[in-house]
């Protein structure tokens, strides 16, 4: 195993360990969080989520508000996102778990039917901004 690969290895043991630990405290707390308050993405831009929205093609699975097209009904309609207390059921709702979990969702939840997109950070960042201004 060369330098790189022990690198990759060790950054991949991290972060499994972080969402280890994510998991367990989401599962702690699920019962005790609270409707979550108005949150906003520092770095994003709702303005610019229609376009990487259709480009990535959320609308196939997801109702997302004031997307046209975006009608799916395999994936939850995310018209109040902003107000649920955990992503993908067993996350804490933050932007940054939003972020890691547009960009990742099989790293967060492993087996999820959420595909990986390749969906940028900066992407990312500017969907999580719209879905979490929706009313």
């Amino acid at each position: 195993m060369d330098k790189d690969q022990v690198n990759r290895l060790g950054a991949g043991i991290l972060l499994l360990a972080f969402l280890a630990i994510a998991v367990a405290i989401a599962a702690n707390t699920a019962n005790h969080m609270p409707v979550m308050a108005k949150q906003e993405v520092r770095q994003g831009d709702p303005r610019k989520a229609p376009q990487a929205i259709q480009e990535y093609g959320c609308g196939t699975c997801h109702k997302i508000p004031g997307i046209t097209g975006a009608d799916g009904r395999v994936g939850p309609k995310l018209d109040d996102l902003a107000r649920r207390s955990l992503l993908a059921g067993q996350i804490p709702n933050t932007p940054d778990n939003l972020i890691f979990w547009i960009e990742h969702p099989q790293l967060v939840r492993p087996g999820s039917d959420m595909p990986e997109m390749g969906v940028s950070e900066e992407d990312a960042r500017n969907i999580a901004a719209y879905l979490y201004s929706l009313p």
